[in-house]
């Protein structure tokens, strides 16, 4: 299929874009939290499983007990009126910055240097920070990733994969490719699979609507012998033995978040595989339904708005901008406020546009 002429590729586009910040939005004041308390705030406030954004409108008795942070940046709906700076999105109009200013044809070098130039030190976590750190003290990609970085698993350049899907619609290798570009900058093995494994799912999520082809579809850019391809092969068994997404939810959290004893959280929430299969499993379950699929995605704890954003992303793809529903997308007031030099407050509509037009730029060569 030639989506490039494909008449519904900016709704498709923007649909992605909206899709993102909206998961984004949903997880973003719980982050961090680990699940015994999200899922006792959801309770306690009438909302599980979750039916809407959440809000630091609670009672006080609430507001003490969960430590609630009430302010705009932490992104309680009730405190905005647009989406709000997260890292999961400034990376994402990153990608924009860095194909406008260097083209398809940009190095990781590329990248660094849009790091530096772009991006103020605090505005960056974990791996990203630390390459960041090694960057400025004159260690190149892939070095960058890997020098004195224990994050260099985690979860960043998972976060960072969307917009190398959405400029290569169809075309999962290029894809997987641009995102393999980006991600050795600041991670190594499972954190670069990541990055890959998003990117190409999105990539096909443009020309395909069954979730499980577009998983396995991104897997096919994951090398088989690796802990982050037996995860999600994992899963997708269990999804295949007729487990219920709640089995799948628990077993990821009995596995990953909640370890062998009582308590004691061995595997960092952060990590790479264990989020990517909270993303995978969102989705097998959907029914390519938004709700259900960025809902699924911040009920399981662990990275929520990076995991609602993903979920978001991929079904926002799937069903363009015209399908997702309003009471998700109407609160974003189509802007977004970014990290991003040059890109303090966007028009989510605006992203959308130089994105296709980076995209069939792209197509014609």
């Amino acid at each position: 299929m030639d989506v490039s002429a494909h008449t519904d590729l900016y709704d498709k586009i923007y649909g992605a874009w909206l899709g993102r910040i909206g998961g984004c939005l949903l997880g973003k004041p719980i982050e961090t939290w680990p699940r015994e308390k999200i899922w006792g705030f959801l309770q306690e406030t009438g909302n599980f499983p979750l039916l809407h954004y959440l809000s630091s409108d609670v009672p006080p008795e609430i507001k003490e007990k969960y430590k609630i942070q009430d302010d705009t940046a932490r992104g309680w709906i009730n405190r905005v009126d647009h989406m709000v700076e997260d890292d999961d999105i400034n990376y994402t109009i990153l990608g924009l910055y860095v194909l406008e200013k260097y083209g398809p044809h940009f190095t990781s070098e590329d990248v660094a240097e849009s790091w530096l130039f772009n991006i103020p030190i605090f505005h960056t976590y974990t791996a990203e920070r630390v390459a960041y750190q090694n960057l400025v003290n004159l260690i190149t990609p892939p070095k960058s990733g890997e020098y004195r970085n224990p994050y260099r698993e985690w979860i960043g350049a998972q976060i960072r994969a969307d917009f190398w899907g959405y400029i290569s619609p169809g075309k999962p290798k290029k894809a997987a490719d641009f995102a393999w570009r980006d991600a050795v900058v600041s991670h190594v093995k499972n954190g670069i699979y990541g990055e890959m494994f998003v990117a190409s799912c999105l990539a096909w999520a443009f020309v395909s609507e069954s979730v499980e082809e577009i998983i396995r579809v991104g897997l096919s850019f994951v090398p088989q012998r690796s802990r982050f391809y037996e995860a999600i092969a994992d899963v997708l068994r269990l999804k295949e033995k007729g487990r219920t997404f709640e089995e799948v939810r628990e077993y990821i959290y009995q596995e990953y978040e909640k370890g062998k004893q009582e308590e004691v959280y061995w595997h960092n929430w952060c990590h790479v595989i264990s989020n990517a299969l909270v993303v995978v499993s969102s989705l097998l379950y959907s029914n390519n339904d938004y709700e259900k699929g960025i809902t699924y995605a911040v009920s399981c704890g662990l990275d929520t708005d990076c995991n609602g954003a993903t979920v978001g992303s991929i079904l926002g793809v799937i069903l363009g901008a015209k399908n997702l529903p309003e009471k998700w997308i109407k609160p974003i007031n189509n802007r977004v406020t970014s990290g991003i030099h040059g890109y303090s407050l966007c028009v989510v509509s605006e992203l959308a546009e130089k994105t296709l037009a980076i995209s069939q730029t792209l197509a014609q060569n």
